[in-house]
């Protein structure tokens, strides 16, 4: 069997040099059927190596209910059948734009602060997770005939905190749970996330999108010895809810890419190949310098102006590195598999002929509402991950109108006053337009968009997290009642929605679950569809019980993407979960497009 060590000066694969060529698909954002073609796209662009991500909070949303862990197991099988080697970053903390830094939510709220440091208590649970996820990347080591060459100690923690003992640690139980590859770091080109971020006797690599001299300058101030390797090459960048996309000129790309292989550096591209946020599992950022500001969500589409798009298909930035990465391999690169193809014709109109209104929705599908408290109670404290919770508190009377505020408000809350909608809060904005009198009943639809994945806010609560106050007095007696995303999934659920004909007119200000069919010819070699909304305002969408993610029509994106192993030959369900304002009764599918084609001019770091 095959020997991968990491040597003075280059990586060695029995005895002999070799550089990686890598490119970043997470397994989780490409629907399992399409593995195999989007692993030899990444093979075509002249790749020797993919690596991915594993979100713990994924497998294990509920704390000891795991689910598909084997799912990273037959992602590494297809690697190795695709002849590419696998570098794993198992975490515990991923970033990655995913919900809360891939932290389970039953994690972060237990612990808070103490997550990611040397706590006995979160050691605990990051080990006995670790004991469940590990095996099957041992089992896959190059050493045992498998594709894993290497496998990542944390990720960016030098971006996060100092705590050496808590990291070697880490290092440790990846070894006591049998993980022999060479274990590495990635933190940012600076002195301090290097020092913050780096363990003795590890390989440390850097994330960067440009100027690789420099940055490998200061990486060798702090590693004099070792292969050198960008372990992020951030060649396009993630977009967020009401903001600009995000792209990068190819050509310019292309240079950055060049400029780091000319340095006889290794590389990871990320993304190669971006995927899909499904299910509600986007997360979010916090603005500023310090990533401690204005709250941006993170959209549905992970397409990331990659080289490999969303959809699947080759773009300029691919042809443009396959170019480079063609002077840096032994013998001719492997020909590009067939081009993802959408449904033929001109989109369809696809009627939404039945409806249930929020509440009969949470009826049937929601947690138990939990007993009266005196402060309304987090999303944590109910156990609700992805989805929403509807707050109710009543305000005292007779007294005059005052103004209702949701302090601590994470992160937007339909209102309704006495039943009648009065307004939408979002955390700048948490006070009601006009004063509310007493006695009244406040109904509060708050949704989480999105946890943190990255900086000092990571972790922090969703729902009403401070209270609601009329005027300077807070109300208690709450009473609160989740709608979880998951609960959509199991099978059989939405059968118990108790769904009526759509209620003619207009439809402005209108929530709810709208269900409709579709028909598809899958002979006809359908990869991919796409679903666009026009007047709708935000909300999710599932096709045949997946779900797509969320929608919201701040944009930038206009369309879901549907992976083509979803449709059905023939009759098709979809519904969609209206959290605000409906449209007309009708969803428009069709072959779709990426985020970038109405981008703007792009930057390649945050």
């Amino acid at each position: 069997m095959s020997d991968f060590t990491v040597g003075t000066d280059h990586f060695r694969l029995d005895g002999k040099p070799v550089r990686l060529l890598s490119g970043a698909l997470h397994y989780v954002r490409v629907h399992e059927e399409q593995w195999e073609h989007r692993l030899a796209m990444l093979a075509a662009m002249g790749l020797n190596c993919v690596e991915t991500y594993v979100p713990w909070n994924l497998h294990e949303e509920r704390e000891g209910a795991y689910r598909d862990v084997g799912a990273l197991g037959r992602f590494l099988d297809a690697v190795r059948r695709a002849g590419l080697w696998a570098i794993v970053r198992p975490g515990p903390y991923i970033c990655a734009e995913w919900e809360n830094g891939g932290l389970p939510v039953w994690v972060t709220g237990r612990f808070g602060r103490r997550v990611r440091t040397r706590d006995a208590g979160f050691r605990a649970v990051v080990e006995r997770w670790f004991r469940e996820l590990l095996p099957q990347v041992v089992e896959r080591e190059i050493g045992r005939g498998g594709p894993v060459i290497l496998v990542q100690a944390e990720n960016e923690y030098g971006s996060y905190g100092s705590d050496a003992v808590y990291l070697e640690w880490l290092a440790g139980l990846l070894r006591e749970c049998g993980v022999s590859v060479p274990l590495f770091t990635s933190d940012g080109p600076e002195d301090h996330m290097l020092t913050g971020g780096s363990v003795p006797g590890l390989l440390a690599t850097a994330n960067f999108g440009s100027g690789a001299r420099e940055a490998f300058e200061v990486l060798c101030r702090h590693q004099p010895e070792g292969p050198l390797m960008c372990m992020e090459f951030w060649c396009g960048w993630f977009d967020h809810w009401g903001a600009e996309p995000v792209v990068r000129d190819a050509a310019q790309a292309a240079g950055a890419l060049r400029e780091i292989l000319e340095c006889g550096a290794s590389v990871n591209i990320y993304m190669a190949h971006g995927g899909t946020n499904f299910a509600g599992w986007a997360g979010a950022n916090r603005g500023g310098p310090v990533q401690d500001g204005e709250f941006q969500p993170t959209v549905t589409s992970y397409d990331y102006d990659a080289p490999v798009d969303e959809y699947g298909r080759a773009t300029e930035k691919f042809h443009l590195f396959r170019k480079v990465l063609e002077g840096y391999v032994e013998g001719p690169l492997p020909a590009l598999p067939p081009e993802p193809v959408g449904p033929a014709g001109p989109p369809v109109r696809v009627e939404l002929d039945g409806w249930a209104g929020l509440g009969d929705v949470l009826e049937a599908l929601g947690d138990p509402e939990g007993p009266e408290s005196g402060v309304a109670p987090t999303f944590e404290e109910l156990g609700v991950g992805r989805g929403l919770v509807r707050y109710r508190v009543a305000v005292p009377g007779p007294r005059m109108p005052y103004p209702l505020t949701v302090a601590g408000l994470r992160d937007r809350a339909v209102a309704y006053v006495d039943g009648v909608r009065a307004g939408v809060l979002t955390e700048e904005s948490p006070t009601l337009p006009e004063p509310v009198a007493g006695p009244a009943e406040v109904e509060l639809w708050v949704e989480s968009l999105g946890r943190v994945n990255y900086g000092p806010r990571l972790g922090e609560p969703k729902g009403i997290t401070g209270g609601v106050l009329h005027e300077r007095q807070y109300l208690h007696g709450v009473r609160a009642r989740g709608l979880r995303l998951d609960a959509f999934e199991e099978a059989g659920a939405v059968a118990g929605v108790p769904f009526g004909p759509v209620p003619s007119g207009a439809q402005e200000g209108r929530t709810g679950l709208f269900r409709g069919v579709f028909t598809v010819d899958t002979a006809e070699g359908v990869d991919h569809a796409g679903v666009r909304l026009p007047g709708w305002t935000r909300g999710f969408v599932w096709v045949n019980g997946f779900c797509l993610g969320r929608y919201w029509s701040v944009g930038p994106q206009e369309t879901l993407y549907v992976p083509g192993p979803v449709l059905r030959d023939g009759v098709n369900d979809v519904w969609v979960l209206e959290l605000e304002g409906a449209g007309e009764a009708w969803v428009e599918l069709g072959p779709g497009a990426p985020v970038r084609c109405s981008g703007a001019p792009g930057v390649d770091q945050p």
